[in-house]
């Protein structure tokens, strides 16, 4: 039904509400798309934060049971300060060191939430230790 205004006629308010309720879920769909990559992305920055963190518990525990001896970076001390996933993933190198101190490096493989998009690479951390 139809009502009759001084410009011509006006659909029923009722209609158009009606007829424009789709129009929200196909708006929606079409952001859904961007809503789940800034999900993602914001789950992956959280994981690579985490293994940069993990790396430098590594680095420095590496480094601080190299500083009791003379020895270079305890690869097992590194392994054992981190976690389960991120040991697994982790490269121990021992950096430059001197009769002072002793440098170790952590470099932990960060893994894709999407796979084949590697956006990360590896995190890398480093700690200098006196010797004592």
């Amino acid at each position: 039904m139809s009502v009759r205004t001084p410009g011509g006629t006006a659909p029923n308010p009722a209609e158009a509400t009606r007829r424009d309720r789709g129009q929200v879920a196909i708006e929606y769909l079409g952001f859904l798309p961007l809503l789940l990559l800034v999900g993602l992305l914001t789950i992956q920055t959280g994981i690579a934060a985490y293994a940069a963190n993990q790396a430098g518990t590594g680095a420095r525990a590496a480094a601080r049971s190299a500083s009791m001896s003379m020895g270079g970076c305890d690869e097992g001390a590194a392994r054992d300060a981190m976690s389960g996933w991120t040991a697994d993933r982790a490269e121990v190198r021992r950096g430059g060191s001197s009769f002072d101190e002793v440098t170790c490096t952590v470099r932990v493989e960060v893994p894709d939430i999407i796979p084949g998009v590697n956006i990360w690479g590896k995190a890398e951390r480093s700690s200098t230790m006196p010797r004592t």
